[in-house]
């Protein structure tokens, strides 16, 4: 496949990805992540590592993404703007004392509530998971293509990404492929905060753009 080779080759050319941070503290979170989630997520990573409650939070919180997932007036309870706080609080210590949760899980909810961000809490679970697979050097690729991919085509941009700068030989990648026929042909490669897009609707969309200028 022509498009699996120009992912080698945008990969060869593409600069270096930033590989984490360490904060003030002695706490090394092990990504950057951005937006409000990515802040509550990251003390929240912060906190519990410095309690040695990594795990055990992580587990917290895909149980209660599971519940929310599964209980649609709890979600709705949880997105609902019009429910004020203090009940918003009282909901959630109800939920989270039908089952065996960490203190910390419990504050962190708590927390959430106070601060008017229960609404967030899917988003700020899978932000928590995104660092959790980064501390165990996993990196998520997505691989989108018009067509589903058979297992030799997965296994080829696997093995461009695994010899790029993008990835240690210490990181597991963990690849998945999404099919999208609006894209055409070609594929669109998203690990990280990076995006290799070799798709064709991209390449025309750019043509487009070029005879628009011309005119």
């Amino acid at each position: 496949m022509a498009s699996i080779a120009n992912v080698r080759r945008a990969l060869i050319s593409a600069p270096q990805v930033a590989r984490g941070y360490a904060t003030a503290t002695a706490v090394k979170v092990p990504a950057v992540l951005h937006g409000i989630e990515g802040r509550y997520a990251t003390a929240l990573y912060t906190a519990a590592a410095k309690k040695s409650a990594l795990d055990a939070v992580e587990a917290d919180l895909q149980q209660v993404k599971r519940v929310v997932e599964k209980d649609t007036k709890l979600r709705e309870f949880l997105e609902n703007p019009t429910i004020n706080r203090i009940e918003k609080k009282s909901g959630v210590q109800k939920m989270l004392g039908a089952g065996k949760y960490n203190e910390l899980t419990k504050n962190f909810f708590d927390t959430l509530a106070e601060n008017g961000r229960l609404y967030d809490t899917v988003k700020i679970i899978n932000s928590y998971g995104s660092l959790m697979s980064a501390g165990r050097g996993e990196v998520q690729v997505t691989i989108t293509s018009a067509k589903e991919l058979d297992a030799k085509d997965v296994a080829k941009v696997k093995g461009f990404l695994a010899k790029s700068n993008f990835v240690t030989a210490k990181q597991t990648l963990i690849v998945s492929n999404k099919v999208n026929p609006a894209i055409l042909g070609g594929l669109v490669v998203e690990f990280g905060d990076k995006t290799i897009d070799l798709s064709v609707s991209s390449k025309i969309n750019k043509l487009n753009q070029l005879l628009h200028e011309a005119i």
